[in-house]
């Protein structure tokens, strides 16, 4: 028996509850790539979710699962990455008030983006204790309900249905692979299994330099990030109080790449699937490729997390 939060009745409730706030993105192969790994590949691409990455699935679950009381009186969460844009998004299209608690040094484009989609940004200095306590003080002056950008139910729930659409368009699969940085999307993700397709294998995919889910899973107790050293930049928060739980009981193994392959992964599948990912996505297909006798003869569903590329920056990781 599942813990009620994720009871399979309020799990199947939530596709429902954001289909108008959501894109349903598709699903790409690549004979090259089967070809590669030796099985069928099936890759869920959410750079084409709306604000380029699937962290709007959490952001509009969390906001419509608010009371009407709480929604009068907005939300409001830290971030310096994609969950700020998500979250400034799906608030505008709830018609409701967002804080977003930037950090001083956070980039310019992402502080850009939050701003054009509406949210109020309150800057801070770059340290958690500053965004902490900022955010306290914002949620204390203005009532705003603080959204946690992964360690919230609805937020994980919101993921998970990047899995459902995906179990959902090409029937059983025998492994998914998703990116873990906080936790939330593969954590969705095999609660989606779980309720849809319980034979599935759910693999997290995580950068060597930033490796706490793959500790927290082999010591089997939640072991917090420390200096993490990778270019996939969303995948260096640690897991949560909500989200270890589901590593560890749903999570069939954690498989680590280095940074070269992650900058393989994000070649081969520009050049292959015609599409940009971010280095945090195409950390789940350098898994899939360099950990590919897992994936022999299988069929194995790979989520594309995002495609929110610092084009400044990405003739540095080719160059280098």
């Amino acid at each position: 028996m599942s813990p009620e939060w994720y009871h399979k009745d309020r799990f199947l409730a939530t596709r429902p509850a954001i289909a108008s706030a959501i894109h349903r993105t598709p699903v790409l192969r690549s004979r090259t790539f089967d070809q590669w790994v030796g099985g069928e590949l099936f890759f869920k691409c959410e750079p084409f979710q709306r604000m380029g990455a699937f962290k709007m699935r959490g952001a509009a679950h969390a906001i419509a699962r608010l009371d009407e009381a709480a929604r009068r009186r907005g939300v409001a969460t830290h971030s310096s990455g994609n969950f700020a844009q998500a979250l400034a998004l799906a608030a505008r299209e709830a018609g409701i008030p967002a804080w977003i608690v930037m950090p001083s040094n956070a980039p310019a484009v992402k502080v850009a983006a939050v701003r054009g989609y509406g949210g109020q940004i309150v800057t801070c200095a770059p340290t958690l204790q500053a965004r902490e306590e900022t955010l306290e003080a914002v949620v204390a002056e203005t009532g705003a309900t603080f959204i946690h950008p992964f360690d919230n139910e609805d937020v994980i729930l919101g993921q998970g249905t990047a899995a459902q659409e995906l179990i959902e368009e090409v029937g059983t699969l025998d492994a998914i692979v998703a990116p873990v940085g906080g936790g939330g999307l593969v954590g969705g993700t095999a609660i989606a299994a779980l309720h849809l397709s319980p034979a599935t294998r759910i693999y997290a995919a995580e950068p060597e330099g930033a490796g706490d889910a793959w500790q927290s899973k082999r010591a089997n107790r939640l072991i917090l990030q420390t200096n993490p050293q990778t270019i996939a930049d969303g995948l260096r928060t640690s897991l949560g109080q909500l989200t270890f739980p589901l590593i560890r009981d749903l999570v069939h193994d954690v498989l680590l790449v280095s940074e070269a392959q992650i900058v393989e992964a994000m070649a081969r599948t520009f050049e292959r699937l015609k599409i940009v990912v971010e280095p945090s996505a195409a950390v789940a297909v350098a898994a899939v490729l360099h950990h590919n006798a897992l994936f022999r003869g299988k069929r194995t569903g790979v989520i594309l997390s995002g495609g929110n590329v610092d084009l400044k920056k990405l003739g540095e990781l080719f160059s280098a």
